[in-house]
């Protein structure tokens, strides 16, 4: 019988969070898995048994007998090609992801079929945003009839510790255009420009956040249904999101095309700390109840951005390893809800809906 839970990346820093949150839940049954054995049993070590290490190399080929035992496989890091996750798939193994790379999760949703057949379940867009931006969005919608667009804003605080990897997706993706859906209609966006002010309540105050990348904008209009969504993003630093959108405007981030650049910028992002390590999300829903125009605003906020997202994936896994689920690619919003996060997270989101027209 199949009990374990492989967490891919475990010992990298949102990895560690989630197998300690992991490790609480299903003591001795997680695994921090990743190239260096020695790094998963340094902190295998501090754990008390409670996580296990493994070393697992997903850029190589996976031996069947090393997943024998896997019921859930949790992905940390970032896939250039989905190799591994048909592996687990075509396996019967459950596969979680917290990845923001569309590009990457668009070739995941190619294997719903391949998924049915092996009788597992891949949940895509597990985090914070995507993920929790995705509830809330979801949570939006359901205070009214009609939703007919959706306004996702991010805040960022500067000052927290961020992964390596989140780092260098946020500055490669701030220099990039990209393309979304609305109405029916591609359309090209520039990053870090469309900037709209937003309350994150009186003691964050209003903040002016800038279009960017995050994959929930481009999965929500399919999985929800809504004409337009758009995500935003912001410091909890005006003055950084201000001088982030002056350096966009004038042209200095497609200097980070270059490789050794984009590095030097990513080494010097990781040390920066003018802020705090706060974070917040904020959903403006517009639409109809009841023949009348309205607008649902949904917020939470909180310390630590690596947690939160952490949280979500390990709710997630817990839902997954103790419930049967349909089998197939999905997307969180397609599957759970709010309700899926434990009470003291749940209790923490701010709901209100106000009408704006008669």
């Amino acid at each position: 019988m199949k009990e374990n839970i492989v967490v891919v990346g475990g010992y990298g820093h949102v990895g560690q969070i989630l197998c300690k949150e992991l490790g609480e839940m299903f003591p001795g049954k997680v695994f921090a898995a990743g190239r260096s054995l020695e790094k998963a049993e340094a902190f295998s070590r501090t754990m008390a048994g409670k996580v296990q290490p493994m070393r697992l190399d997903i850029m190589e080929s996976v031996d069947p007998d090393v997943l024998r035992d896997v019921k859930i496989v949790v992905m940390c890091l970032d896939q250039k090609d989905v190799t591994f996750v048909r592996t687990c798939l075509q396996q019967g193994i459950h596969y979680v992801d917290i990845s923001a790379n569309i590009d990457f999760l668009s070739q995941v949703e190619k294997l719903d079929a391949e998924a049915v057949s092996g009788k597992a379940a891949a949940l895509l867009s597990v985090g914070l945003t995507p993920g929790f931006s995705n509830l809330m969005a979801l949570e939006a919608s359901r205070q009214m009839d009609q939703t007919d667009t959706i306004d996702i804003a991010v805040m960022l605080g500067l000052g927290d510790k961020h992964g390596k990897a989140a780092i260098e997706w946020t500055l490669n993706n701030i220099s990039k255009d990209f393309q979304v859906m609305r109405n029916g209609t591609k359309l090209s966006v520039a990053s870090f420009r469309d900037g709209k002010v937003f309350d994150f309540g009186s003691d964050l105050g209003r903040k002016k956040a800038y279009r960017f990348n995050f994959s929930d904008q481009h999965t929500l209009p399919r999985s929800m249904g809504t004409p337009s969504v758009k995500t935003r993003l912001c410091f909890d630093s005006s003055f950084a999101t201000y001088l982030f959108a002056m350096l966009k405007a004038i042209g200095i981030f497609r200097l980070l095309r270059f490789g050794t650049i984009r590095h030097a910028a990513a080494e010097a992002f990781g040390k920066l700390k003018m802020g705090s390590d706060r974070f917040a999300l904020k959903v403006e829903a517009y639409g109809k109840k009841d023949g009348r125009s309205v607008k649902a605003e949904v917020f939470l906020q909180g310390r630590m951005e690596a947690d939160m997202t952490a949280r979500v994936a390990a709710a997630v896994t817990k839902a997954l390893y103790e419930s049967d689920v349909p089998h197939g690619v999905h997307h969180i919003e397609q599957l759970f809800d709010l309700g899926i996060m434990p009470s003291s997270i749940r209790e923490r989101v701010i709901r209100e809906i106000q009408i704006t027209q008669n």
